[in-house]
This record gives C-alpha cells, sequence and structure tokens, in this order.
C-alpha cells in the first residue's frame, strides 16, 4: 500500500474536532455548580432577609468580587491544564491577585480598628460554619468540574485537580454570598478562603487518581 492510500485510509470518515469542546463542557460545569449551590444554600442555610437592601451597598459587591475574580482565574487556569503541553500563563495573578488584595484590605482594616475589636472582626459571627458551609455547598460544582475534566486530556494532574477545586469552591461562595451575613474584609480574608481552599486541596489529592487518562 502507498503512504497516499494509508493517509486516504486513515482519514476516512474522522469527524472534525469541535473547536469550542472545552468551554462547552465548563459552561455546563459552572452552570451546575451555581444551580447546584444555590438550591443547597437555599434548602439548607436559607437567603439573608435583607438580601434587597445589602444588594444595594458598595461593600456587599466587594464580597461577591472576591469569589466571582477567583472563579474567572479557577476557570481560566483550569481549560488550560486540561489541555496538555499548555502552560498556566497568567491564569495564576489572576488567582493570586484578588487574594493579595483581599489581604492587603484586612490588613488595613484591622490595623484601623482597637486592639481588642480585631478578634472579633476576624472571627465575626459565622466563622465555625463558614468553611465548612462553603466545602457543601462546592459539591455539586466539583462533581461537575472533574467531570469536565476527565473529558479532556490533563497531564499535571495534581494542579489541575486543584484548579479545579478551586473553580467549585469559588462558585460555591458565590451562592453562599446570598446567605453569609458577615460584611467584613477580614472575615472574608480568612473563612472564604479557608471553605474555597478546602475542595482545592481535596482536588489536588485526588486529581492524579481521578483525572489519569
Amino acid at each position: 500500500m502507498k503512504t497516499d492510500d494509508l493517509i486516504s485510509l486513515l482519514a476516512t470518515g474522522v469527524a472534525p474536532v469541535d473547536r469550542h469542546t472545552v468551554m462547552k463542557r465548563f459552561a455546563l460545569a459552572i452552570l451546575v455548580g451555581i444551580v447546584g449551590a444555590t438550591l443547597l444554600m437555599s434548602s439548607v442555610l436559607g437567603v439573608r432577609h435583607d438580601l434587597a437592601e445589602v444588594a444595594t451597598t458598595p461593600i456587599f459587591w466587594a464580597k461577591v468580587a472576591l469569589p466571582l475574580s477567583l472563579m474567572i482565574g479557577s476557570l481560566w487556569m483550569s481549560t488550560r491544564l486540561a489541555r496538555p503541553g499548555v502552560a498556566v500563563g497568567g491564569s495564576r495573578w489572576a488567582i493570586a491577585a484578588p487574594v493579595a488584595a483581599v489581604w492587603l484590605a484586612a490588613a488595613w482594616v484591622l490595623m484601623s480598628a482597637p486592639d481588642n475589636a480585631r478578634l472579633a472582626i476576624v472571627l465575626g459571627k459565622t466563622w465555625r460554619i463558614c468553611p465548612f458551609a462553603i466545602a457543601m455547598l462546592s459539591t455539586p460544582g466539583f462533581i461537575a468540574v472533574f467531570w469536565a475534566l476527565k473529558g479532556m486530556a490533563p497531564t499535571r494532574l495534581a494542579l489541575t485537580g486543584a484548579a479545579g477545586g478551586l473553580l467549585a469552591g469559588s462558585t460555591a461562595t458565590l451562592a453562599y454570598c446570598l446567605h453569609c451575613p458577615e460584611m467584613g474584609i477580614p472575615f472574608w480574608g480568612a473563612w472564604y478562603l479557608l471553605g474555597m481552599l478546602v475542595p482545592t486541596v481535596v482536588g489536588a489529592l485526588l486529581g492524579p487518581r481521578l483525572l489519569r487518562w
């Protein structure tokens, strides 16, 4: 058989690759994560009664901006890591920047507060349940994101799992903002990030096992 004939034979019946497969899978995963986390939040925790009022304040949208920024950064990183040989690029800075910003703002708030009030500002009233609630709400998104990653071809499995876990955790935190009564930046910088860290660590641990291909 000639080389040209072999190439023609191998190419017969091959369908073109959908260039938007990655984004379609992740769009579905994020939709499942947001809807699932919101339903869990409303049924288990409940929406805060004054949401319509606080939604008119800048500080509420500053609170939402933290998980939203991390969701965008982790989505960027996850979609890059889902393809072999693609570097994370600037996605690492898209994740680091909002964390650094909220920590700097938290430090300024704490330095401006009286010494005897600083611990109370960090702890708020719900520090005991906040990280666990975020971890719980991240479950639907975690499953959906790992489904999206499993259909791709990641090679850095632990890092990919961590990025996917952060994507699930930040999506869950967006839903949690509709319940959480805390409006202090130091609280978000500690307990929101700790809550998102849980699925991130779980993703890093499970990535090499669940994403192997």
